[in-house]
């Protein structure tokens, strides 16, 4: 695909334009307090800003998408994924989290860097593309909502409803480098069992130190895997409780892990491995999100290393995890910026953004004798 023909299409907006919109949209969903659930102001905001355009939109729930406008299903299409809602902001704001602010060429806000500088990006990759005829591929671009908190009414909620998906894009801050495989994330929560007495006396069975020993073993076990690859598997125990007195020996102690896990470990084996080591009882919280990953030879892989683009292991979650195609996660923004006070992304990285994405498209080789691109092998380990 000729790139430079490809820019100066009819009807194709001019990139500074897409720039200055994209930082307008930002800054008013930045404005629209959005958190997980509570999402429909910036739904609006987003299905208006697209139909001003000329963009004809599906809305579920608060999930937007919508469909490049000379679409043929009898090419591959590619999703464009990102999510419009936000965490609650937290106490150590100095700055009004729902008042963008640009400062030193970066705009502050809530919902700023995970995951509205991708979103924007990808929305302004959409309308880059959204006019041209003879694409040798459709896209659908996809805000969604819930990503934050795995909610039921999120991207899962539509995944039937869109058309056949070859593979995406999941738009998330990684400093536009290729995450081309990802945890998955489980959930457990936990409860040692004992036998109340007095604490003064040799009476009763402590719950607390049943509870320490499974928490030693899921500090310290490791899965096993094969020499120089990734940890496959990150247990952390991350919330304790027990004990309703000080002079009462405990008869239950609770606490949580939050399970990482990659694709070289299911669900199933990992539940087992804790069952055979530990002597709490436990409940598996549901949503549990699976790992995903992409095969290093896939086009959209190769078009982004063909950029200078890099791939990595990201130790992160997301709606990636929703997904049964292939798919990258990428975008503008650092993923440490996530969730803290006085979030921001800078301008530069957005209009960077938006270059990469739309580069990658246009750099895309596409098998002739296959059109069916959600096939490829998965190795074993992935190598960042």
């Amino acid at each position: 695909m000729n790139n430079n023909r490809i820019k100066t299409a009819a009807g194709v907006p001019d990139l500074n334009s897409l720039y200055q919109q994209s930082i307008d949209l930002l800054a008013n969903l930045i404005a629209t307090p959005s958190f997980s659930g509570a999402e429909d102001a910036t739904a609006e905001i987003i299905t208006s800003f697209l139909n001003a355009r000329g963009v004809n939109t599906i809305r579920k729930y608060n999930n937007v998408w919508c469909y490049n406008r000379h679409l043929d299903l009898s090419k591959p299409t590619i999703l464009l994924n990102s999510h419009h809602d936000t965490v609650r902001d937290n106490n150590q704001y100095t700055m009004d989290p729902f008042l963008p602010q640009v400062i030193d060429d970066k705009i502050f806000g809530l919902g700023s860097n995970d995951a509205g500088g991708s979103l924007v990006g990808l929305i302004a990759t959409f309308l880059h593309y959204y006019p041209m005829e003879g694409l040798p591929f459709n896209l659908c671009l996809a805000a969604t909502a819930e990503e934050e908190t795995s909610g039921e009414n999120g991207i899962r909620s539509i995944l039937k409803d869109l058309k056949p998906i070859d593979f995406a894009i999941v738009g998330e801050p990684t400093g536009m480098q290729m995450a081309i495989a990802e945890k998955g994330s489980m959930v457990i929560d936990c409860s040692a069992k004992g036998r109340a007495g007095h604490a003064a006396r040799e009476e009763g069975d402590n719950a607390i130190y049943h509870a320490l020993k499974d928490i030693e073993w899921f500090k310290t076990y490791q899965f096993p895997i094969m020499d120089g690859a990734p940890v496959p598997v990150k247990m952390s125990v991350t919330e304790i409780g027990g004990g309703i007195q000080h002079n009462i020996v405990p008869a239950e102690c609770h606490f949580t892990v939050d399970i990482r896990f990659d694709h070289n470990y299911t669900e199933k084996e990992i539940i087992n491995a804790i069952i055979n080591h530990t002597s709490s009882y436990f409940k598996i919280r549901p949503n549990v999100l699976k790992p995903s990953h992409i095969d290093l030879t896939h086009p959209i892989v190769r078009a982004g290393l063909s950029l200078g683009r890099t791939t990595y292991f990201s130790p992160t979650s997301s709606d990636q995890g929703w997904l049964d195609m292939p798919s990258v996660k990428m975008g503008p923004g650092n993923s440490a910026r996530s969730h803290t006070a006085n979030e921001y992304i800078g301008i530069d990285e957005i209009e960077e953004g938006i270059n990469i994405y739309i580069n990658m498209l246009a750099s895309l080789q596409l098998p002739e004798e296959q059109t069916d691109l959600t096939g490829f092998p998965i190795p074993a380990v992935y190598h960042g």
